[in-house]
């Protein structure tokens, strides 16, 4: 009777020792999962008039140094636009220089090709930097950007701030023959 019972013993302890070992030594694995890349937006007052605009960017993560696509595809613009504006929010904390930032044909990426430049359009960039108001660039096509069929970006070359969060860029632009502007759409940028 003392064998059996140290028989069954020895057999539960190799069992445990059996499920305890895997899950012990697969642990440092499950801290490398990917996060799940959603394909949802969050946008605010989406009953007020905002209108949603696609973009791209090739870094989410703090501090890093990152490339962010503004796209107006060809439903996006109603006329031929003269000048753009973009209202750039307050808490986004980033140094831009008007060095890194153009203005472009672009190809816009999909599940088969990457997001690139096709052709650059001459343009003047001014930056308002003034802390106190709103903070905003303007873009000064040398030739009105045609309504066509083809899209064009505004390409932002920055490094991301420090704090994470959503971001929500407005854009305006001014068309032909007009001489105000008028809003085109948002993006909001998410950085982790």
């Amino acid at each position: 009777m003392l064998k059996k019972s140290k028989d069954l013993a020895l057999n539960f302890k190799i069992l445990r020792f059996f499920l305890i070992s895997p899950i012990l030594f697969l642990t440092p694995f499950f801290n490398n999962i990917q996060e799940a890349k959603a394909g949802l937006e969050f946008q605010w007052d989406q009953d007020s008039g905002y209108r949603r605009l696609k973009w791209f960017q090739k870094e989410n993560k703090r501090k890093f140094k990152n490339t962010i696509y503004f796209f107006l595809r060809p439903n996006d613009r109603r006329s031929d636009l003269l000048k753009l504006s973009i209202n750039i929010p307050k808490n986004y904390k980033v140094d831009l220089d008007d060095k890194k930032i153009s203005f472009c044909k672009v190809l816009i990426g999909g599940f088969e090709n990457r997001t690139k430049c096709l052709e650059d359009i001459p343009a003047d960039f001014e930056i308002n930097k003034d802390e106190s108001s709103l903070r905003k660039l303007n873009i000064y096509p040398y030739s009105p950007i045609p309504y066509s069929k083809e899209s064009y970006a505004i390409v932002i070359k920055a490094n991301n701030p420090i704090r994470s969060g959503l971001y929500q860029f407005h854009s305006f632009g001014q068309p032909k023959g007009k001489t105000i502007s008028t809003y085109i759409g948002s993006w909001t940028i998410v950085i982790d």
